[in-house]
């Protein structure tokens, strides 16, 4: 039978790990006459979240159980593979009543810091770094979730770990005498969303958003995983010139930000001027939030943008050059070479080239 994962925000003052403990109890009582097993729970005090972890026939028949035992049904409910399950959230144990604990013993919250290394290889010379990256990653207790592309996505349970994590493998690929661009992102989130149907859906959504628009060889991370490293006892001074902390209305400026641009991807008329319309802020406004977010103007953010999704398309070669150039804003293949050149220091056809010799 499927797993499923679900969330309970908890509204009451009165909230403790011992009536968690009791409500799981009485899910037990009741859950075979649903056809479910009640697998681990995870619980985040601060926060008043429960998250558990179930495997049943369906959803209705997971929730079916919450709601005959104790009546606190959840406010989503997800379906999850084992893969994602022990990806994300196989380090640790429970105890003898189902509670999830870390390697040390303590009560695992649920919640995960996600790192993601987002790479633009220009000398196809990156795999020779790639196996030190690993090893960084694997000695920090980080766990690799594989990516169809060349970013890397790692799962901490420890924030402190993860930011210490980043600077090691920042000083490793600036010292890389290659010309490789990189951004990487920390964000720490819970496995499920009071939306969403995916483990640590917004989570992902915002790694991958950051590292859409983040300045090339810095760590953004959230406020989250910054605080949280100050709470595992281990800060980590991200003042400092390598890091960006992001609050949450940064986020939702990113979110619309990208919204945006990615709805006018194709559009070679889109410029700075509507996209300060298109997110209701006067442009010299725009320019200051982009400019504090990215280090480069508003105009230079939209070609940016574009030309970074033009790798992607570059790279697997299903369009000839022009077509990607037109699909991607560019008014002519002329203007599209220039820009691209300009920007990575080589013309498309050679980038292209690059992955046709090599695999």
């Amino acid at each position: 039978m499927p797993l499923y994962m679900d969330i309970h925000t908890v509204d009451s003052d009165d909230f403790s790990v011992e009536d968690v403990v009791k409500a799981h109890m009485k899910d037990l009582a009741v859950e075979k006459k649903f056809g479910v097993t009640q697998r681990k729970y995870w619980v985040n005090v601060e926060n008043k979240t429960i998250f558990c972890l179930m495997q049943g026939p369906d959803k209705e028949s997971c929730n079916a159980v919450h709601k005959e035992s104790h009546g606190l049904t959840a406010c989503n409910i997800i379906e999850v593979s084992d893969d994602e399950y022990h990806l994300f959230l196989g380090i640790g144990d429970k105890n003898e009543v189902d509670l999830a604990q870390t390697l040390t013993g303590e009560i695992d919250e649920g919640y995960r810091t996600i790192l993601l290394i987002n790479h633009f290889d220009f000398t196809r010379k990156y795999d020779l770094l790639l196996e030190e990256e690993l090893t960084l990653i694997e000695e920090s207790e980080g766990t690799i979730i594989l990516q169809p592309n060349e970013d890397i996505l790692v799962s901490f349970v420890s924030a402190s770990k993860a930011i210490q994590c980043a600077q090691m493998l920042t000083k490793l690929l600036k010292n890389s005498p290659d010309n490789i661009e990189f951004r990487i992102g920390l964000v720490t989130g819970s496995p499920v969303d009071e939306t969403g149907t995916e483990i640590f859906e917004e989570t992902k959504k915002r790694v991958n958003q950051i590292c859409m628009i983040g300045l090339n060889n810095i760590i953004y991370l959230d406020e989250s995983t910054k605080l949280l490293s100050i709470k595992e006892g281990s800060p980590t001074n991200t003042s400092a010139e390598e890091f960006r902390v992001l609050k949450t209305e940064d986020f939702i400026f990113i979110n619309s930000l990208i919204l945006k641009v990615n709805e006018k991807l194709h559009d070679t008329d889109f410029n700075s001027k509507k996209l300060s319309l298109s997110l209701g802020l006067s442009k010299s406004k725009a320019y200051r939030k982009i400019k504090a977010l990215t280090g480069i103007a508003t105009n230079e953010l939209i070609q940016e943008i574009k030309l970074r999704h033009t790798l992607r398309a570059l790279k697997n070669n299903n369009e000839t050059v022009a077509e990607i150039g037109y699909g991607h804003g560019f008014n002519s293949p002329t203007y599209f070479a220039r820009a691209f050149r300009k920007r990575f220091g080589l013309s498309p056809s050679s980038y292209t080239d690059l992955f046709k010799t090599t695999h």
